[in-house]
This record gives C-alpha cells, sequence and structure tokens, in this order.
C-alpha cells in the first residue's frame, strides 16, 4: 500500500518543464530597453531604404517611442538622486542668480519681502463690518460746494494753485483747493475771531485739506509740524456739529456727531481747548447755538463734566483708553456719529493703538468720514490707510518725515559727561522760554534737579508723573512762571507752545521721526527757531546717517563729524537715498534695519511672553 500511494503521488505530480537546447519553442528573454533599441535600428534602415518595396515609418510613432526614451532615461536619473541632492542644485542656481545682482538689488528684494510681511493686517474698519463683509463704496454726503466761479475752474488751473503752494495731492474727483476762508463759506462770526489770532488766510495743508473734508471725504494730510493741522480738521467737525444742531436742537443723551482721537493726554487736552474756543467765538453772534464738547481722558474724573453729559453732546475729544471705558458703560454712544478724526495718525494706528482703534470703529452704527492727520506718516501706514478709508484724498504738503524749514538745526558733538555743563551755554543762546528733551525719565528728573540747583525756573514731565503734575507743568510752561521744561516723548506730537525759539534734544531718539517731531516744536506758524541737538560715541550710527540725510534734505550745514558717516548702501557720488525707509520714514536706513520695527517685534515678543506667562497661571 505504501509503495503503491508513493507511485500515485509521483504520477500525479505535477509536470516539471525544462529549458534544454532541444526544445525548438524557446525564445530567450530581451530587456524592454534593449527591444526599442532594436527596433528603433530597424525603423532607421528602413528609413534609409530607397526600394519601392520598402515599408514607410510612422513618424508619429517614431516621435512617440523617443519621447517614452527620454522619459525613461529622466525617470532613471531622477531615482538616483535625493532630495538634497535637489535642494543643493535649487541653491546652487539661486547663488548663481544672486552674484548676478549688484548689492542695491539684493538689498531692495529683502526690502520688500520684509515689507509684504508686515503688510498682511486687516484693514482698518470695526468687527462687525469685516464679518458682514459691509463695504461703502461712496463717500459720506454733505450739502456744503464750493462757490460757483470755483467750480468752473479747469483742473490746470486748480493743479497751477497747488504748484505755487507745493501741495502734492492723490485721489478720484479732489475737491478744488480754495485760497480764502471768505470762500470756504465759514460764518463771518468765525472768520472774525481767526483775525483777531492773526489767522487772515489759510496754509498750505488748509488750502486743500478743508475743502476736501467739507466734502464729505475721507482724508489724509500730511504736513510740517506748526502748520496748522488742527484746524484743518477741527473747522469740519465744528460746521457739520453746528448744521446739526441748527436742523434739530440736541436733547440730552443724543451724540456726538464726531470724535477726535489723540495718543497722548497733553495733546487731547490742547485739541479739546482749542475746539471750546473756537465753539465759543461762534456764540458771540445771537444766530448760533451753543456747541458742547467732551474731554474724554484718563486721570480726570468724569464726573467733572456730568453737566456736558447731561446735554446733548456734539464733539468729543479723547485719548482710546478712557473713550472705549466710557462707550463700554454707555455713557454716550455713536449710533449718530458720523466723524472720525485721527491726530498723529501713524501712532494711533501703529502696534499701540491699533487693536483699541479697532474696538472704538466697532461702536460705530452707521456710515463715518475718516481723517488721518500727521507730520511723519511712512509709505507703510500711507498705503495701510488707504487701503481702509473709502476713496481717499491724500493731501501732502512736503515729504512726509521731513523736517520743518523754518527751524535751524544745530547739531553738536558733546561728550557725555559734559552734557550738563554744556546744557547751561545753551540755555544762553536764546531768551525763554525753552524747551529740553530726553528719552530717558530719569535723565529728565536729573536734568531738572540739575537746573533747580543752578537757579533756573524749571518744570518736568514724563508719563510716569501723576495726571496734576503733567498738567501744572504744562499750565505753568504755557503762561510763563516756567522758564524751561523738561521733557520726555509725551511732549513732543502736536504740542503747541507760544513763541519757542529754541529746542534743545539732550539725548537723540533712535527713531528719526521723534526727532522731527521734538524739533517741531519751535519754528510754528510761520516763525523761525532753533533745535540745539547733542549727539556722541553713544549715538547709533543708523541714526546718525537718518540725521545727515534729513540736514541735507533741508538745506542745513551738516557738521565735519557726521558727513565722515558712511552709508553702506551709496552708490556713486551722492550717496542719497530719497526713497527711505518705508515704516519710519527714515532716509539713512532700509527696512532690514529699521529701528522702529526692531521695537515693535522687541514689544510684540514681550507681550507674548506675558501672556503666556498668565496663562499657565
Amino acid at each position: 500500500m505504501s509503495q503503491t500511494s508513493k507511485r500515485r503521488r509521483v504520477e500525479h505530480s505535477p509536470p516539471v518543464y525544462r529549458l534544454d537546447d532541444e526544445d525548438d519553442s524557446y525564445e530567450p528573454y530581451i530587456p524592454a530597453a534593449r527591444r526599442r533599441q532594436e527596433k528603433l535600428a530597424k525603423l532607421t534602415s528602413w528609413g534609409m531604404n530607397t526600394d519601392r518595396d520598402t515599408p514607410k515609418i510612422d513618424d508619429n510613432q517614431e516621435h512617440e517611442d523617443a519621447q517614452k526614451e527620454e522619459e525613461m532615461r529622466r525617470e532613471k536619473a531622477r531615482k538616483g538622486r535625493t532630495l538634497l541632492m535637489e535642494a543643493q542644485e535649487v541653491h546652487q542656481r539661486k547663488a548663481a542668480e544672486d552674484a548676478k545682482k549688484t548689492e542695491g538689488e539684493k538689498a531692495e528684494e529683502a526690502d520688500a519681502e520684509i515689507l509684504e510681511a508686515i503688510r498682511s493686517r486687516r484693514k482698518l474698519a470695526s468687527d462687525m463690518e469685516l464679518a458682514q463683509g459691509i463695504q461703502y463704496t461712496d463717500s459720506l454726503k454733505t450739502s456744503w460746494r464750493p462757490p460757483e466761479y470755483i467750480r468752473v475752474r479747469t483742473p490746470e488751473q486748480h493743479q497751477s494753485l497747488r504748484d505755487k503752494y507745493h501741495i502734492l495731492v492723490d485721489g478720484e474727483n479732489i475737491p478744488p483747493p480754495i485760497e480764502s476762508f471768505n470762500d470756504m463759506k465759514i460764518p463771518e462770526v468765525f472768520l472774525s475771531h481767526l483775525k483777531s489770532k492773526k489767522i487772515l488766510n489759510p496754509t498750505p495743508i488748509q488750502l486743500q485739506g478743508i475743502p476736501a473734508a467739507f466734502s464729505g471725504r475721507d482724508l489724509i494730510g500730511i504736513a510740517f509740524t506748526g502748520s496748522g493741522k488742527t484746524l484743518a480738521f477741527c473747522l469740519p467737525l465744528i460746521m457739520m456739529a453746528l448744521e446739526e444742531e441748527m436742523k434739530l436742537p440736541f436733547v440730552r443723551g443724543e451724540g456726538p456727531v464726531g470724535v477726535i482721537l489723540c495718543p497722548s493726554r497733553e495733546l487731547a487736552t490742547q485739541t479739546y481747548e482749542n475746539v471750546v474756543t473756537w465753539c465759543s467765538s461762534l456764540v458771540a453772534d445771537s444766530k448760533y447755538p451753543q456747541l458742547n464738547t467732551l474731554l474724554c481722558i484718563g486721570g480726570i474724573s468724569m464726573n467733572e463734566q456730568s453737566q456736558v453729559l447731561n446735554k446733548g453732546l456734539h464733539i468729543v475729544v479723547a485719548t482710546p483708553g478712557r473713550l472705549i471705558d466710557m462707550l463700554e458703560k454707555r455713557r454716550f454712544t455713536f449710533n449718530n456719529c458720523k466723524y472720525l478724526c485721527m491726530d498723529e495718525a501713524d501712532r494711533m494706528i501703529d502696534l499701540g493703538f491699533e487693536d483699541d482703534v479697532r474696538n472704538i470703529m466697532s461702536f460705530f452704527k452707521r456710515q463715518r468720514q475718516t481723517l488721518l492727520f500727521s507730520a511723519t506718516m511712512p509709505r507703510k501706514i500711507q498705503e495701510f490707510a488707504q487701503e481702509s478709508l473709502i476713496k481717499p484724498v491724500l493731501v501732502n504738503v512736503g515729504r512726509a518725515g521731513a523736517a520743518n524749514l523754518d527751524v535751524l538745526q544745530v547739531v553738536e558733538y558733546v561728550k557725555q559727561e559734559a552734557k550738563m555743563v554744556y546744557l547751561l551755554e545753551c540755555l544762553q543762546k536764546t531768551p525763554p522760554p525753552v524747551i529740553i528733551f530726553s528719552e530717558n525719565k530719569n535723565e529728565v528728573d536729573d536734568i531738572h534737579e540739575y537746573l533747580l540747583l543752578k537757579g533756573v525756573e524749571a518744570v518736568a514731565i514724563h508719563g510716569s508723573k501723576t495726571q496734576e503734575e503733567r498738567q501744572y507743568a504744562i499750565k505753568a510752561f504755557k503762561s510763563g512762571v516756567k522758564d524751561v521744561m523738561v521733557a520726555s516723548g509725551v511732549a513732543s506730537k502736536g504740542l503747541d507752545f507760544n513763541d519757542i525759539q529754541h529746542v534743545i534734544i539732550f539725548s537723540m531718539p533712535k527713531e528719526i521721526e521723534d526727532y522731527v517731531h521734538q524739533i517741531g516744536r519751535t519754528g510754528r506758524s510761520g516763525k523761525t527757531g532753533i533745535a540745539t541737538t547733542f549727539v556722541n560715541m553713544t549715538t547709533p550710527e543708523q541714526t546718525l546717517l537718518d540725521l545727515k540725510y534729513l540736514l541735507i534734505e533741508a538745506g542745513q550745514k551738516v557738521p565735519p563729524f557726521l558727513l565722515t558717516v558712511d552709508d553702506p548702501r551709496a552708490v556713486g557720488s551722492a550717496g542719497v537715498n530719497l526713497k527711505g525707509c518705508s515704516v519710519c520714514g527714515g532716509l539713512g536706513h532700509s527696512i532690514s534695519n529699521c529701528p522702529k520695527l526692531e521695537d515693535t517685534q522687541r514689544r510684540q515678543i514681550a507681550q507674548h511672553r506675558t501672556n503666556d506667562n498668565q496663562g499657565g497661571y
């Protein structure tokens, strides 16, 4: 049984095929690549044969076969390469391209990348408008029209007038410039008040800015310090509020018509006092009603202004923090508010206040007219603002960030240990009042104490002092009780002091736009002034380069030690890059080494760390 079963298993086992020489059906295996080569050789030999009976070659088939062959060759080559090798090849190609570029082209590309990265900001609108996709396409409608004889002028005549006053404009259907306050249709009693203050004709920013604002247009106004920007944005709001009040008087709980935002309490207080004075001048004529204005800033009790809140409210002048607090408590609303102005707008839009501005905008319930004014508004802020406004008109008197030409700038090299002694010598140059600026709060207190010991009537102001101390310092200095005011940057933005002939910058600020604001406290309203600046080895070379180009642009004398500061970007004999930095407007550096951008990034990192630490508890 066992042998039979074994035989059966052998008989039923699967057949075994052997490949030997006697098997005629065997064909050896030929690789596909070799078969293609043989076929291609055959086709080639057929193509060379001129015999009629030789079959013709299909050109398309030959082309397809050649393409397949090339694809296979590339695929084989690709499988032999690694991602690292490919990355190295890309890097080598980029390095070869960069080698062909000049240093200037490389710097421009780097700046463009940085600028594109910081442009990714939401447009300046309320969260409700962004969420609901609300977009306004037309400017706010107003009842104001320029006189007939001005309306019939040709565009060439309007441009000729702008050229006369060196006014640069940009936008659609720009309202005409007007050379006279009378032709702006301002009430006679208001004109009489302006004449009493020796304001006879509009300044260039007023000449174009006021008609644009009267027309209901969104506006970006850029002009030198002391050029009359406050009147340019306050007067349209006063006229708008006056028109609303005369149509139907306001009662308690109604208003405001418009709001003016300021970055500092001192600037808000100064603007409020101007608005109150101008509104009071209208009451001198019994034809016009009283307009109520509210000052909304931190450090003061709002109960002191309860009499204003108990009436109809027309105008609010505020700093962002206190305004948000009042709106959240519903002490008043923006349901009928249609005018928003930001003074020193580059600071307001900057990262420090941008979230607050968006929060404030969320309280508006209707379309608003938005005006942004500043002496220093870099191209980055201008582009961001233009995207956020409705058919805006850009009015630019001189380059944004340029120094006031009415200020004589004197830059002196003074060693750090000799500054205090030399300060007393500088105070002898002109009679009081004089302002001394320092970036360091402790240094402000040291200078103040030193001057008091030397018998100089001086006051000091900086952000760490109480509101009462700050108000006292401003009032004592403005009234002439004190001859010298020592201040930090808090007093450099927009504050207007009478007859300041001399500004001393004890420590040069890193950001050149802060320097422009500080020297702008003198040389205001057409008057001249002197600005003396101390620099030494502690001043960053980049800041010195910004200062050098600013002096050259303003036609000022450049001291020899500044002339020796070389610009690494300089090409040719001139070596002046008039384009400047898009972030801060400085002419001596590019975006890649902008001190303002570095400071902003440093603050953001510190804020993120603070938030992370708070989130851990």
